[in-house]
């Protein structure tokens, strides 16, 4: 049996799989790398390693440093978890070359799997429905496509082509990624089905012959071909679940499968399905499937592992419905790319339970309050899953909770899950692939424009009640307040999208509001402070019902409203009913700082410039590709926002930058000869 068990990963899922060795007696050995010493799965093993080192290949996709970590802690057994070195044939054949047990598929199995044409051809002739593939882009006839990884899954490396004429460029970037994240640059072609979705069979295998499916996930609903939303069972049309099933044991036996896999379809409207890609490890989403079967699948891949029969035989039927959304580290003001930053507050209300089959609401989470979010890794902060008796009922309860989050110091994906959520189309079960191009209204963000000054009024107030708090002297003395009535409290803020706002409010000898008003709009610098702030907004009878340092109470045209307020420097997290707001409270008397040049392109997040395409001096277009700025294992190209010329080029390709690091300046006929 497996006594001490090293687990081959990070964040979320190494916490997962310790949760369930502490439930069963089993000791546990974390490995991390510097950034994350100070993470929660670091502190929660019963041993850790350091790897030194930031950047995954010189930490957790070393495997010589993870054999002789397990080497020193005494660990018999390796868990990849997934992502890094979970599907690396390699890795599992020097875990078990080393006398550990490898808590996973055989290496066979999933080097067949890791090759993804080659696995197409084999299971095509298991009779697995198959998608036309193309391994030579010239050969390419048939579009829409969809150029693909061949050696690993997340999105990475994926871009649909939609004619010729882009596909030699979008096989180049596709290369790149994929060898950036998995150490493969092999690419493939298939052919793009419009409004596809995405459905995945849970499989499980033990080494007595037994394969089962343990239900169906559909996985639809995603961003840059990375799966946001997730829910067990599927819906589906009459008689698919059934050949799916099929479809994805037949998978499995062909390539003698052992442990827990993931057949992957693509389900065309019209009942149809090809398959996808086999992933040879424990998904991202498994906790939905837990949700709706009440199983461990941790402890049965350790149980398959230790040489143990599955329990079960056959597919087990799906008890009520679970959803699952990925909370992702995202700057909805930058086309959602990844966001950095400390996460002041991380809080998830009615959580039932955590990394184990829940009723209720199930919170699977990498980080905690005061967690550092750096560009090494994965976007993903967290899970959240909700189990109900139906799906309108757990679609209800996760949206709720997620609205009521309070996730403060790095911007998230979180208005953009609610919105899908509430959406019509999702209540339908109408989604596909293609969901967040059809609805665009689900990246508004929650909090309504014309409740953001109500937000700040809460936010200067709540600051005010500090300051009195504080004071040493006549704290219970209103804050500003004068025998005669004279000039406002003035308070300005920079909210994310660069706008500017500015709120003027007076109390009056008893505390109460006696008048004020918020001012909008207008852009904010570092060295401006608020920019012309647009008309003031027409206030409606607001009445302070309370005003403490972290909570605020205003009567609204007879409606009362609370508003959480938590403050960190000069940031301002404000939770409201209706939604959040982060504002940064600006100085009443700016440092002056140096002005950039005007078509300065400035990086959005820390990271390398991998590439650089154009030369100063060169004429460009609006849309021209400038160069292209890698971060959190994803490419972000970097384009001309209009024509003009390339006038400097700070950053050579190679070279690291920081957030607001300028990349390039490109004038405008207009800036040449003013």
């Amino acid at each position: 049996m497996i006594t001490r068990l090293l687990v081959a990963n990070r964040g979320e899922i190494a916490r997962r799989v310790l949760a369930t060795c502490r439930a069963l007696g089993v000791a546990t050995v974390a490995v991390h790398s510097d950034a994350d010493a100070d993470a929660p799965f670091v502190a929660e093993a019963d041993l850790a390693v350091r790897l030194p080192g930031n950047a995954p290949a010189e930490t957790y996709l070393r495997v010589d440093l993870i054999l002789d970590a397990a080497r020193r802690t005494g660990a018999d057994a390796v868990h990849p978890g997934y992502g890094f070195l979970a599907e690396n044939a390699e890795f599992a054949a020097a875990v078990t070359d080393a006398g550990l047990t490898w808590v996973g598929p055989p290496a066979k199995a999933i080097a067949a799997m890791g090759d993804k044409v080659a696995a197409k051809a084999l299971l095509a002739d298991a009779g697995v429905p198959m998608l036309p593939t193309w391994t030579d882009p010239d050969e390419i006839t048939d579009f829409p496509v969809l150029v693909k990884a061949s050696a690993g899954g997340g999105g990475r490396g994926m871009r649909i082509v939609a004619d010729p004429a882009g596909l030699a460029e979008a096989v180049a970037s596709a290369r790149r990624e994929a060898a950036a994240a998995f150490g493969d640059d092999t690419v493939f072609v298939e052919r793009y089905v419009e409004r596809g979705r995405h459905v995945e069979v849970q499989v499980f295998g033990d080494t007595h012959g037994t394969v089962v499916a343990l239900g169906e996930r559909d996985c639809s609903i995603q961003r840059r071909h990375q799966k946001i939303v997730e829910e067990a069972p599927a819906v589906l049309p009459d008689g698919v679940r059934q050949r799916l099933h099929a479809a994805a044991v037949a998978a499995a036996r062909a390539v003698g499968y052992v442990g827990a896999g993931t057949v992957e379809f693509l389900l065309a409207p019209d009942g149809q399905f090809f398959f996808l890609e086999m992933n040879t490890r424990l998904q991202v989403e498994h906790p939905v499937t837990e949700a709706v079967t009440e199983l461990d699948l941790v402890r049965l891949q350790l149980l398959v592992a230790e040489g143990g029969p599955l329990p079960l035989a056959a597919t087990p039927p799906p008890d009520g419905h679970a959803i699952e959304v990925r909370l992702c580290a995202e700057d909805p003001a930058r086309d959602h790319r990844p966001a950095t930053g400390v996460l002041h507050r991380f809080a998830v209300p009615q959580v039932a339970g955590e990394f184990a089959p829940t009723k209720g609401l199930r919170l699977d989470s990498g980080v905690a309050d005061g967690s550092t979010v750096g560009v090494h890794y994965d976007s993903m902060l967290a899970k959240l899953v909700a189990w109900a008796p139906t799906r309108a009922e757990a679609t209800r309860l996760l949206a709720g909770a997620l609205a009521r989050a309070e996730l403060h110091g790095v911007t998230t994906n979180r208005d953009l899950l609610v919105r899908v959520l509430r959406s019509p189309a999702f209540g339908a079960a109408e989604v596909d692939t293609g969901f967040l191009d059809r609805h665009p209204d689900v990246f508004a963000p929650l909090l309504p424009a014309d409740e953001l000054p109500l937000a700040a009024l809460a936010a200067a107030l709540a600051s005010a009640a500090a300051r009195r708090a504080a004071a040493p002297v006549l704290a219970g003395l209103p804050s500003g307040w004068r025998n005669v009535p004279a000039f406002p409290q003035v308070t300005r803020y920079a909210v994310p999208n660069g706008d500017g706002i500015e709120v003027r409010y007076r109390l009056d000898r008893t505390g109460a509001l006696a008048d004020w008003v918020v001012s909008a709009g207008g852009s904010v610098s570092p060295a401006e402070g608020s920019g012309p702030p647009a008309a003031p907004s027409l206030p409606p009878s607001v009445v302070l019902v309370a005003a403490a340092p972290d909570r605020v109470v205003l009567d609204v045209d007879g409606v009362r409203r609370a508003y959480s307020v938590h403050r960190v420097g000069s940031q301002v997290f404000v939770d409201g009913p209706d939604g959040a707001a982060s504002l940064t409270e600006l100085p009443r008397f700016p440092l002056p700082t140096a002005e950039l040049a005007a078509g300065s392109l400035l990086a959005p997040l820390p990271g390398a410039v991998t590439r650089v395409h154009v030369e100063v001096g060169q004429r460009v277009a609006a849309g021209d590709l400038l160069l292209t700025l890698e971060a959190m294992k994803l490419e972000h190209p970097v384009l001309a926002p209009a024509d003009g010329v390339v006038a400097e080029l700070p950053v050579p390709a190679g070279g690291q930058v920081d957030t607001g690091a300028v990349l390039a300046v490109v004038t405008t006929p207009e800036e040449t000869t003013s």
